[in-house]
């Protein structure tokens, strides 16, 4: 169990230097300065989803890679705007609609009731091959799993390429935030649970706003040299309040 907790023995701890939250699942977030962390990851990330109206089923940029070049934000009354590619601020499922070319809804998360909505991805995310597979994302918030309601990734881990490849909830300096799955620690005024590496999908080679080109090299080196893995994933065992600078330490 020691090797678990080097980077906490070594005296060097990590510190949160961006937090971004999500708040329609695939499109583009908002960076924080602040979050409120509870048994569902950030107040508000991915509390909501587009469906197709015909299909019935959840997108996301694996099937319908326009979603990264549009953007998301939580107003002051909870609720949620979308940001279109033009710069448009609306709420209104037509105009999303006319934007994705599809009659699409956007759809709140309800409370947990055990089944999560369902979704389509490609048969090999490495060649990303027009070949699809249906499969069930999270209950609740639209996470992917029920298992990732946190992403932590580190600078360390990342290299040089952009962190917005990768949607992390929380981005800390240093590197080995792979070393501490099983651990507890305290985040900021939160205490969570860190878990497994989080695999890693065709969304991470896609284009997106901000001059994000598309890479097919990025998902094939993380398999090469990460199994497949790259950021890990936290359960909130204790909620609270994390800021930019909070440390990750010990719990």
């Amino acid at each position: 169990m020691v090797g678990h907790l080097v980077p906490f023995l070594d005296g060097d701890l990590m510190r949160v230097v961006e937090l971004w939250r999500y708040p329609v699942k695939s499109l583009q977030g908002e960076r924080l300065d602040a979050a409120e962390l509870g048994a569902d990851g950030l107040t508000g990330d991915r509390h909501w989803a587009l469906f197709d109206r015909d299909t019935g089923l959840g997108l996301t940029a694996r099937r319908v890679p326009e979603l990264l070049f549009g953007a998301a934000r939580l107003r002051p009354d909870g609720g949620v705007e979308v940001v279109l590619p033009d710069g448009t601020v609306t709420t209104d499922e037509a105009a999303i609609s006319d934007w994705l070319g599809r009659p699409v809804e956007l759809r709140e998360a309800r409370e947990d009731d055990g089944e999560g909505p369902t979704y389509e991805a490609p048969v090999d995310d490495l060649d990303d091959l027009a070949e699809w597979q249906q499969w069930q994302g999270a209950p609740g918030p639209f996470h992917d799993s029920p298992r990732i309601r946190v992403s932590l990734v580190s600078t360390g881990t990342l290299g040089h390429w952009d962190r917005r490849r990768f949607r992390a909830n929380v981005v800390l300096d240093g590197e080995r935030e792979d070393d501490l799955e099983g651990t507890q620690a305290r985040l900021g005024a939160a205490r969570v649970l860190i878990g497994r590496g989080i695999a890693r999908c065709v969304m991470t080679t896609r284009p997106q706003a901000g001059g994000i080109a598309r890479d097919t090299s990025v998902l094939k080196t993380i398999h090469r040299e990460r199994g497949g893995l790259l950021a890990v994933r936290a359960a909130v065992l204790e909620p609270g309040v994390v800021r930019t600078g909070d440390e990750l330490r010990p719990a």
